[in-house]
């Protein structure tokens, strides 16, 4: 099973290093490169815009819509946190063209896991950031506790609680790069009996993060420029699922290429905090 991933295409004008100015010229490569790789499948991590108000919002939507029109594959959606601060899940799915409930894929030895949960960022004095409803954990809680194949979960938000030093965006505020509920979540996918890979965007860098035998991958997103000097990265990748391997490729200026192993196998639990003095052992 062959993958194709592309996440925060931020179409709409220039935003910090952000550069969807040239969103529309690199979304018109990715669909020429990503035909010629002939994926199976084509994912969509969200943030496909650079909000700014409803009416611009819903034509900056349809401009990334059309460009999806060019992909052979089949493409699936996911709503990042731009895409829902003018426009709600159903206008986006309407302009999509598709149902942007969460869901299951299966996919021969693996299933995929289209974690759509909600993306939307709250900036009122009281509460700032992300906050996981009760209704999507439980809904994945559930969904990795029933597996039985190895599983491959996309979201926009990661959860692994990677450290945020360096990044542009979160390292002063790292916050707003995942969910409070993140170490909830991070417990229910330890509870898998099977292997779990779980791949997002939304932090505008790659990532790999092992936590409790499951590995934690986040991708570049396509306009972003922080780690390239000012050009937009360009960034998409490709994701070979194998029996024991999970090979990710990320293409454009910000490359990775790795292969992962992929075991149900977890880690011992750590130990309590150290009593005071020298301890044992």
């Amino acid at each position: 099973m062959k993958l194709a991933i592309i996440t925060d295409i931020h179409h709409g004008a220039p935003s910090h290093t952000k550069r969807g100015d040239a969103a529309m010229d690199l979304m018109a490569r990715f669909a020429e490169e990503v035909n010629a790789a002939a994926p199976d499948l084509v994912f969509d991590l969200g943030d496909r815009i650079t909000d700014a108000d409803h009416a611009t919002d819903v034509a900056l939507m349809r401009d990334v819509a059309q460009a999806f029109g060019a992909v052979d594959a089949p493409v699936h959606h996911i709503c990042g946190n731009h895409d829902r601060y003018h426009l709600s899940v159903a206008e986006n799915a309407e302009i999509m063209g598709q149902d942007l409930s969460n869901k299951v894929i299966d996919a021969g030895a693996w299933q995929i896991v289209l974690w759509r949960a909600e993306a939307q960022i709250t900036w009122a004095d009281e509460y700032r950031g992300f906050d996981l409803p009760e209704s999507d954990y439980l809904w994945l809680a559930n969904t990795v506790a029933a597996a039985r194949k190895p599983t491959l979960i996309l979201s926009h938000v990661p959860v692994s609680g990677h450290a945020q030093t360096g990044n542009y965006y979160f390292e002063a505020n790292p916050a707003f790069a995942t969910y409070p509920q993140a170490p909830r979540v991070r417990h229910a996918l330890a509870l898998a009996c099977v292997p779990v890979v779980f791949l997002s965007g939304h932090v505008h860098w790659n990532t790999v993060t092992q936590v409790n035998g499951v590995t934690h991958l986040t991708q570049q997103s396509l306009t972003e420029s922080f780690t390239t000097g000012g050009a937009p990265a360009g960034a998409w990748g490709t994701l070979e699922l194998g029996k024991d391997t999970v090979n990710w490729t990320v293409h454009g200026l910000d490359p990775l290429s790795c292969k992962l192993p992929v075991s149900s196998q977890r880690w011992t639990p750590p130990l309590a905090p150290f009593p005071r003095g020298r301890p044992k052992g």
